[in-house]
């Protein structure tokens, strides 16, 4: 049995110790806190319930161990994962600490949001053997992971990433070069700003933005991202008619994105008591119950459609992974 150290709690560290387990491998999980084994059992129970409804074949499920010390963890991993707090200064040490007792050979993927993977390798005792693995929340149930290396990582290194990744049922893809936050969270920061904006200004609620959302672009970007959905809206004529009708508008002053809101206590306020009616007194235990029924029910259409995220799950299902 293949053997993955997960060095990290919270939402995403046990989100990638249910996946390594659903898929079969052996996982040592490392987390000081007194609440980590409480999260990472709750994620793990939750991600037994959903992740069988979109794959067609699962290995045996893996061994969790709780390990004393993250020395313990590491030892003879094959993949190591680094979940901690997003602060420089603490996963320097924290990789500094893996590296003292993990193999040579293992690869050490980080979860970070926003630290280039040179950065993170700063004084490292090797490295090359460091790079970026950032996925997205479900771990368990969303395919995608951003696979950064910088110009110290190998081929051979990056390639062994590639491969143990889309092992675990991922979909990794390896970015040309490394920038501040990747490209999801690039992406996903630019909406925020300008969410955050309309919230300020009274143009909308935090209710009315994700219902724009969810019943409009949301269900396009589904199954047909970004520029595939602008493609289409070009009709006929394809890209290049998109983009000569719609390109001057990027000269118009539609958005703020250069420009951001202070987080001051009165937006604050605004945005919690917004979200709290929204939630309807739902709590967070229910609305990521919702969250996992709705996107195994997505991943369930496009797959009858092989679209997208449902294309890739027929793959696997076809070659046996």
């Amino acid at each position: 049995m293949q053997k993955a150290a997960i060095i990290g709690g919270g939402v995403i560290g046990a989100g990638w110790a249910a996946r390594f387990l659903l898929h079969g491998w052996q996982v040592h999980f490392y987390d000081p806190s007194p609440a980590a084994l409480e999260v990472v059992n709750r994620v793990v129970k939750t991600a037994a319930r959903w992740v069988p409804e979109i794959y067609d074949h699962l290995p045996p499920r893996g061994e969790l161990i709780i390990a004393p010390t993250l020395a313990e963890a590491v030892a003879e991993a094959e993949w190591i994962q680094e979940s901690v707090p997003e602060r420089l200064p603490i996963k320097h040490a924290t990789l500094a600490e893996i590296q003292a007792a993990c193999s040579v050979g293992a690869v050490i993927g980080s979860s970070t949001s926003g630290f280039m993977p040179s950065e993170l390798q700063q004084d490292a005792l090797r490295p090359e053997q460091i790079l970026v693995a950032h996925p997205y929340n479900p771990v368990y149930l969303l395919p995608i992971v951003e696979c950064v290396p910088s110009s110290v990582n190998t081929a051979a290194v990056t390639d062994r990433a590639m491969s143990l990744l889309t092992k675990i049922g991922m979909k990794p893809v390896l970015l040309k070069a490394e920038v501040p936050a990747h490209v999801g969270d690039r992406l996903l920061e630019a909406l925020w700003r300008e969410a955050l904006w309309l919230i300020k200004d009274g143009v909308a609620t935090t209710e009315q933005i994700d219902d724009i959302m969810t019943h409009g672009f949301g269900l396009r970007w589904a199954q047909k991202g970004l520029f595939e959905t602008y493609r289409v809206a070009g009709g006929t004529a394809g890209m290049r008619h998109f983009l000569e009708q719609f390109g001057p508008c990027l000269q118009w002053p539609w958005t703020k994105l250069m420009d951001v809101p202070d987080l001051d206590d009165q937006l604050i306020s605004r945005i919690v008591e917004q979200s709290d009616a929204q939630a309807a007194g739902r709590s967070v235990s229910e609305l990521e119950a919702e969250r996992d029924a709705n996107l195994v029910a997505l991943l369930k259409a496009l797959r009858t459609e092989n679209a997208a995220a449902g294309a890739f799950l027929n793959q696997l299902a076809i070659t046996g992974d």
